[in-house]
């Protein structure tokens, strides 16, 4: 499975942006989804997970009300809108998939099997 992620960019406090993840394959809707972030210095952290279903979500807390992840399995894609972009929000944002289940449990990288390739997230103050 290939991961392909884009929709990053710079961006000011306040603003918007669209991630999209494609998926190569056909199992995508037996995948469940994530995006998760890493800032210079700190560890990977999930923000969202969606479920292979879509009937269960995560959110990291200090993402809740301004993200919103969401899947068109016709498309195999999976997006992540986010709104009300802060500072703090800057990190290189990458596309997760898991095919065993797990990751709309746990929540964790350690459950991710496949990674995309990353996006760079910038917003300025």
């Amino acid at each position: 499975v290939q991961l392909q992620a884009s929709g990053g960019g710079l961006v000011q406090a306040g603003g918007s942006l669209r991630l999209s993840c494609t998926a190569s394959g056909r199992a995508f809707s037996n995948y469940d989804m994530g995006w998760f972030r890493q800032a210079p210095g700190k560890e990977r952290e999930a923000v969202a997970v969606i479920s292979f279903s879509g009937s269960i979500i995560y959110y990291v807390d200090s993402v809740k009300g301004r993200f919103t992840v969401s899947r068109d399995n016709a498309k195999n894609t999976v997006y992540l809108q986010m709104d009300s972009l802060k500072p703090e929000d800057t990190a290189i944002y990458y596309c997760a998939a898991d095919p065993t289940g797990r990751l709309h449990l746990y929540g964790s990288s350690r459950n991710v099997v496949y990674w995309g390739q990353g996006t760079q997230v910038t917003v300025s103050s």
